[in-house]
This record gives structure tokens, sequence and C-alpha cells, in this order.
């Protein structure tokens, strides 16, 4: 297995990105995992511009399948006093995968202090607790999860993650790659087994270079409505100490 740490340590840096390969144990189906996607495009983005200010936002479209060797290239659109946007683009031999558009802001004085975001007490799985880790050869294989079943809704899922292998990781790359972890939450309301795929996905960070203990993340998907083959779901993400994090949206695709 690959984690993503060795993998961003071994790509090819180019001026405007790198190239690499999407090993196999980070494939879901016949593509890449999107966190993971998202999170190569991350780097690429953070490689071209120094001293960016924290990651606030994030944009991304999911556009094709991604597998084998990939180019990951980024390109500086705008950079003012404030905020920085970087645009960050995979492809493989099959063409374009994934495009996304980040937004890099440094924090300004405000008359405005405003948060009603919810914190979270259910706390972070105990040392003995029973964690799910998925196959070797499928993209969950990467993670440690711990769910709250009997905290979650009909059409919502509620679960604790980590990364395996995460250290050195930097802390928004992390942020990223975890984001995506769980699957829609149009899933819940299958009777048989349905293939889907994220169309799209926003991402506000809600915390400016945010970072948890050991490595857990309670994460928060969930839909209202699921109509001609497209979901519209809701994400939330906060720390191991019920802090929120991160909030977002998701465009998914159901073929069936």
């Amino acid at each position: 297995m690959t984690s993503l740490p060795q993998l961003l340590a071994g790509v090819q840096r180019t001026d405007d990105g790198f190239a690499t390969e999407i090993p196999s144990n980070w494939l879901q189906g016949r593509t890449a995992y999107g966190g993971l996607s998202t999170a190569l495009a991350l780097a690429a983005a953070k490689q071209i511009e120094p001293d960016l200010p924290p990651l606030r936002s994030a944009q991304i479209a999911f556009i094709g399948p991604l597998a084998g060797p990939v180019t990951v290239t980024a390109t500086k659109l705008r950079r003012g006093r404030n905020a920085a946007f970087i645009q960050a683009d995979i492809a493989s031999q099959a063409g374009l995968g994934l495009r996304t558009s980040f937004v890099f802001m440094a924090a300004m004085d405000s008359a405005i202090d405003h948060d009603a975001v919810p914190t979270t007490t259910y706390a972070p799985p105990a040392a003995d607790a029973a964690l799910y880790t998925g196959p070797a050869d499928f993209f969950t294989g990467n993670f440690n999860f711990y769910d709250l079943k009997d905290r979650a809704g009909p059409t919502q899922w509620l679960r604790w993650g980590r990364l395996v292998e995460r250290d050195g990781l930097d802390p928004e790359i992390e942020l990223m790659v975890m984001g995506d972890a769980l699957p829609p939450a149009a899933f819940k309301l299958f009777e048989k087994a349905t293939p889907l795929s994220s169309l799209t996905w926003i991402v506000n960070i809600l915390t400016p270079r945010a970072a948890t203990r050991d490595g857990w993340w309670l994460l928060d998907a969930r839909t209202d409505r699921a109509q001609g083959g497209y979901s519209s779901q809701s994400m939330r993400m906060w720390d191991a100490d019920g802090r929120p994090v991160a909030e977002g949206m998701q465009g998914v695709a159901i073929f069936g």
C-alpha cells in the first residue's frame, strides 16, 4: 500500500506542478478517490505560489475518471493583498479528470463576529474501540472509521475517520483528503447496490490551519432530496475537540 505522504514524497516535480501515478489502493472503481485527487491538486497549488495565507475555500469539479499516470498542473489566477486564487487541474491519458479552484485568504479586521455553527459533544472512539478499515485494494483501506449509527438519521452518515498514515502531512492537505471520505448520503436510500458518482464539491474552511488530535475528524453528510438521478447533499466536519472546521455541499449522480 502507498500512503498519501509516500505518494507526495515520490512525485516528479515540474515548474507548474508534478507528475505521478495513482496507486491502486487509492482507487474507487475506475477512478481515484475524490479526496485524494483534491489533495493532489492542493499540493500543486501550494507548490507554485510561496507564502500563501490559509486555505479558506475550494470548488471542485469531478470531470472524468483518473487512474494510472497523471499530471497535476496549477495556475495562479490572481493574488491580491488578502486573497489568492489558484486553479489546479489533473489529467490522465483519458483527458481532464479534475478541475479545482482554491481560495487562500488572510484574516482581516472586522466589526462582525458571528458564529452559529454547532459544535459536537460526540467523543472520538476510545483506544479499544472496534474500528473499521476497508480492503487493502480500495481507497477506504487508507482510513480508520468508527460509525455513530445510533445518532445518524435515515439519509445521513455520521462517522469518525482518520488516515492510517499521516505523519508529516500538511494539515490542509489532510483536511481535504478526509473531507470526502464518506459514501454519498443517497446511498442509504437504496434497496440494492446502485452506482453513484460525485460531480461537484464545494468546501468552506471555518478554522484557518485546522488540526486535530490523534488524526480523528467527525464527518457528517446528509441529503434531503434525491430525484431524477441527482442528489444534493450537505456536509460538515469537526475536530476531535468538537470544534467545527469545514462545511460543504456535493452534487451526486445516481445511475439507477
